[in-house]
């Protein structure tokens, strides 16, 4: 049975790919009949400028004209991370992402606390769109974002989620355990695991594990029917006003080969 809270990110992700091209209509002349038109020399600017307007319509990369620069940022999600992420001291065939405070609108807000994990070098960071990454509710959301999403068409996906406290529990500052037992954190936040539903049989497997004052609840999801992958591994703890999950998956292609690496990043996210 579905969780009540089963479509909230699908609906934003609808929202945004629902965005279409308009088309403006033929001039008139002055007595009311189309205008004849005839082809005119054109400049490299004008030639590319309605093309680039129909690839943000279409929801692609909003680039409006060739002037238009892309960010650092932006250049470094085309990339591998192993080019600019620092090796793991632990082990050397992983690199380590640590999200700064200027990274996300909530860590620039002070919603987050900053988050590390470890990656293989391999991976790459994919653009999450404005409407899932909390900027346009910052610092008061009411419902879960996308902080980061990295993924590698072999091995699987990752993402960082982030939820406001207020909606698993009123308790201000509320420690994971506060909020209730594992079984009942993920009935509230498996969706944002899976991407649409989640069903209580899909739970395999969850763990409690402390690393110093913080507490983390695991978890191990069968997932046949989810949007992110048929099998998905979890991390979810509780600082400050917001629970923060760490989410894993692949399909099951690629999980016979990458289910060791998957692991290994749940493992390491720390808040």
């Amino acid at each position: 049975m579905a969780s009540a809270s089963a479509s909230r990110l699908s609906p934003l992700l609808s929202s945004v790919a629902a965005t279409s091209s308009r088309q403006m209509p033929p001039p008139e002349s002055s007595s009311g009949a189309v205008a004849a038109s005839f082809p005119t020399a054109q400049s490299p600017l004008q030639l590319r400028f309605p093309v680039a307007r129909r690839r943000e319509f279409l929801g692609g990369i909003a680039v409006a004209s060739v002037l238009l620069v892309e960010s650092p940022a932006s250049k470094a999600r085309e990339v591998e991370v192993g080019s600019y992420l620092p090796p793991s001291p632990l082990d050397p065939s992983f690199v380590v992402f640590r999200a700064r405070s200027t990274d996300t609108p909530a860590l620039r807000a002070g919603n987050v606390q900053p988050y590390e994990f470890i990656l293989p070098p391999s991976w790459k960071q994919t653009r999450v769109a404005n409407i899932l990454s909390g900027n346009y509710c910052q610092p008061k959301c009411a419902e879960p974002w996308v902080e980061v999403k990295f993924e590698d068409e072999q091995q699987g996906k990752i993402q960082v989620v982030a939820s406001p406290l207020i909606r698993l529990t009123n308790k201000p500052n509320a420690t994971i355990e506060d909020i209730g037992s594992p079984e009942k954190v993920i009935a509230s936040l498996g969706p944002f695991v899976t991407g649409n539903s989640f069903d209580s049989d899909e739970l395999l497997e969850t763990s409690v594990e402390k690393h110093g004052n913080q507490t983390y609840y695991s978890f191990v999801l069968e997932t046949p029917y989810a949007l992110t992958g048929s099998h998905n591994l979890a991390k979810a703890t509780a600082k400050g006003n917001t629970v923060v999950l760490f989410v894993a998956s692949a399909n099951d292609k690629q999980w016979p080969s990458s289910e060791k690496i998957l692991k290994a990043m749940v493992n390491s996210f720390q808040v």
